[in-house]
């Protein structure tokens, strides 16, 4: 059998046009342009990637898009004054501070300091309380995108065993949270697991997040799986995932591509946070 590739790309496109007729409609009705504040500290290649893929969904959109762009040496109070300043201007509606930052300032310090109505990227400890509770909130985006993917697949996910290996806070907690809400059955696996293999072969929807290039090969697959590939990797100059793709597509009945996969909609998931945050302010 060869697996079914699920195109985050195309995916992506098709619902970013949807949020664009939804934003123009929006604009229409209230005469405002959401607006998404990203600050990028400092220059690192894959931050300044990413942040420029932002800022490419926002033009799709139709949405206005601000980047602020501090040097490294950047103080966490110069930083945690402006992401206040940003909090009280009504004309913005998102604000996200693209991550890893540099070591002398506190990640999660920086996150709680977003106003809860401009998180988009659904980190701060609100959101992510709310989300726990299944109560309204901003989801992060890239376990929202990733539920959207299977989902696309016409795979009903109730019943299921679903195996995530990662456990960080921003997609391995997360989407265990998203699909326990949809009704799997959750495994976590993480680096303490013992013989990862035997939960992964158990799998009826594999989600990997774990920053290894190709470390799940085939033989780790039950035939049929939906496999999600969280994993951006570069190897010998080129991109792949945390899984060996070739390998996977012989057994799986869907895959994930990298690049291709679960990034494109990480990025339109924060599209429509954003509309939803400027639906919110605006009311």
């Amino acid at each position: 059998m060869s697996a079914t590739v699920i195109n985050g790309k195309e995916l992506a496109k098709k619902l970013r046009a949807d949020i664009r007729e939804r934003v123009n409609q929006f604009i229409e009705e209230t005469k405002v342009v959401p607006h998404l504040v990203v600050i990028l500290v400092g220059d690192n290649p894959a931050s300044v990637s990413y942040v420029t893929g932002k800022q490419k969904a926002c033009e799709e959109t139709n949405m206005k898009s601000t980047l602020i762009k501090l040097p490294v040496e950047t103080t966490e109070e110069e930083l945690i004054k402006i992401i206040n300043d940003l909090n009280a201007d009504k004309s913005v509606h998102g604000i996200l501070v693209q991550l890893p930052l540099p070591k002398h300032i506190d990640e999660q310090k920086i996150i709680n300091t977003i106003c809860v109505e401009k998180d988009v990227d659904g980190f701060s400890p609100i959101n992510v309380g709310k989300m726990i509770l299944n109560e309204e909130c901003f989801l992060p985006c890239t376990p929202a995108g990733i539920i959207k993917m299977i989902k696309e697949t016409g795979i009903e996910i109730a019943g299921k065993h679903a195996v995530v290996i990662g456990r960080s806070n921003i997609v391995g907690k997360p989407v265990s949270q998203l699909l326990l809400q949809e009704n799997a059955t959750v495994t976590i696996c993480h680096s303490r697991t013992k013989d990862l293999k035997y939960h992964t072969l158990q799998a009826d929807i594999l989600v990997v997040a774990i920053g290894k290039p190709k470390f799940v090969t085939k033989d780790m697959i039950k035939p049929g799986a939906v496999v999600i590939d969280v994993g951006v990797n570069r190897v010998d100059n080129k991109l792949c995932g945390d899984v060996d793709y070739e390998g996977v597509l012989e057994v799986a009945s869907y895959v994930t591509p990298v690049p291709g996969g679960v990034g494109p909609m990480t990025i339109t998931m924060l599209m429509e946070n954003t509309l939803e945050a400027a639906k919110r302010l605006t009311r």
